[in-house]
């Protein structure tokens, strides 16, 4: 296993794990309620995140290797706010910023995971530029569906350019948050055990 900056997020502590376990479970729970109600768009993010959230657990065969419960407070932000009703928790700004997180996410795995290795400094850059692109893409489709559904395309000008706005200062956000993170907080040497790092490199 790769003991970069990166893997090192990947934490190891019974404190970390109920409070990472306790977001898996709010986000499952969001995924399902979301089906039923038809709420396509978050039932799908939060089974994207409940998906990468148990992928470390698995690998390691330990329930106690999690993702760091910050990073995944960050992520499930919009997903809490769907659940107490708190529209401003689920509007723009915190929906990239969960993106974000999803991204820095996504590139801890592929390092920890895959024979892809990457600096800390590159995935902050690589997660705020996605950040950032996320809203043109999204963008992108809604007018691709509203001519193929022959439909007007309804957000004007303005709206768009708000929309960049959300998503230009969540994504710097967002990377200001991981550098912090990455200096004071990640270090491999209290992170994952010995005894899973064995059955991994073994």
């Amino acid at each position: 296993m790769s003991g970069s900056t990166l893997t090192g997020m990947l934490a190891d502590g019974r404190r970390n794990a109920v409070a990472a376990w306790l977001l898996v479970a709010l986000a499952a729970a969001v995924w399902v309620g979301e089906l039923v109600v038809a709420g396509v768009l978050w039932s799908t993010f939060a089974l994207v995140v409940v998906s990468l959230a148990v992928l470390p657990p698995i690998a390691y065969r330990s329930r106690y290797v999690m993702l760091p419960w910050e990073v995944l407070a960050l992520a499930t932000l919009p997903l809490i706010g769907l659940v107490l009703g708190a529209e401003r928790f689920s509007g723009p700004l915190f929906a990239y910023l969960a993106l974000a997180a999803v991204g820095l996410v996504i590139a801890v795995e592929l390092d920890a995971f895959t024979s892809i290795r990457m600096s800390s400094g590159f995935a902050i850059v690589l997660v705020v530029a996605g950040t950032m692109a996320a809203a043109a893409v999204w963008e992108l489709l809604q007018w691709y569906a509203a001519v193929l559904l022959e439909r007007p395309y309804e957000t004007t000008n303005d709206e768009l350019m708000i929309e960049f706005a959300y998503s230009t200062l969540a994504g710097v956000a967002a990377g200001a948050i991981f550098r912090w993170y990455f200096r004071e907080r990640v270090s491999i040497d209290d992170r994952i055990p010995p005894e899973a790092r064995g059955r991994v490199d073994g």
